[in-house]
């Protein structure tokens, strides 16, 4: 209940200011004067400050929402060997990226997982399950954590906002576009905006948001072979491959937040059409790994 609370007010405080945004810079009227035809450059501005603020305000949350949906613990002092081990293996491991040193965390779930997130690859934050810290040996774990902080040196999450920004952008101007042709063609109003807009608007925001999931999640699992090439670049690829061959055992898929699943380890979903997952197929990713000379 705490974590839905969390993201209906985070989403809640974004929309917010971001309405305001737009009413202190006189863009949130999309009609012309005359309130007939579209003003294209108003709505265009209007798509692209929800599409691209939304994205990125996100984004500059994403450790404060991280920290809370997941129940992370930072590591300030090392408490334990264990804990030492991490920092220090991040610690080097970011040296060896050339990226700043990363909070690290802990989070109580009995799922082996693990997350990267953060504004830049000199502010971010790693996190760990405690079913990943009791399931994988250390070579393992290793692994797992060079891949967190790969796509922290690819700078994904910066690049995940960006396209998430432009599709967002397309999604919101062409559903209101839609939207618009329909009040207009085939239900004859002829001024302002009767129901039929905002229907469609609606049935249309929805559609164009599955597609526009597509090109994401397609991006997504492209990168999770960049994070692995790169996290056998840092660990080695044996301790890669074991590693993702460890998540293979494992009886239950990891279970993270949705806003957090894309920069999980593990965080691709079963039953669903491949053109929705999040991370490719653990066999191609190992596959992959394997056939690197």
């Amino acid at each position: 209940m705490k974590r839905i609370l969390l993201f209906l007010a985070t989403n809640f405080a974004i929309v917010i200011v971001l309405s305001i945004t737009l009413r202190l810079l006189g863009f949130e009227r999309i009609l012309d004067e005359q309130g007939a035809g579209l003003n294209i450059n108003s709505l265009l501005v209007f798509a692209a400050v929800f599409g691209f603020g939304g994205s990125f305000m996100s984004l500059a949350m994403s450790k404060w929402t991280a920290k809370r949906f997941t129940g992370a613990h930072v590591i300030e002092m090392p408490r334990n060997a264990q804990e030492h081990w991490l920092v220090a293996t991040v610690k080097h491991q970011a040296e060896q990226a050339g990226i700043g040193m990363p909070e690290v965390a802990i989070y109580d779930a009995p799922d082996i997982n693990a997350f990267a997130t953060g504004m830049s690859k000199n502010d971010a934050l790693v996190a760990v399950s405690t079913g990943l810290l009791n399931a994988m040996h250390q070579d393992e774990a290793e692994a797992v954590l060079a891949h967190e902080v790969s796509h922290i040196a690819n700078g994904d999450m910066v690049t995940l906002a960006l396209i998430q920004g432009v599709v967002n952008t397309f999604v919101i101007f062409l559903s209101r576009v839609v939207g618009h042709t329909i009040d207009r063609v085939v239900f004859k109003n002829e001024e302002g905006h009767g129901p039929a807009f905002w229907v469609t608007t609606i049935i249309a925001e929805i559609v164009l948001g599955v597609l526009a999931s597509i090109i994401v999640m397609w991006f997504s699992r492209q990168r999770e072979f960049r994070a692995d090439a790169g996290g056998a670049s840092l660990a080695g690829r044996d301790k890669m491959i074991a590693a993702l061959r460890r998540l293979q055992l494992a009886h239950e898929q990891a279970h993270l937040p949705q806003q957090l699943a894309a920069f999980g380890i593990s965080g691709g979903s079963n039953g669903l059409m491949r053109l929705f997952m999040s991370h490719p197929p653990l066999e191609e990713r190992i596959a992959a790994l394997e056939a690197q000379d």
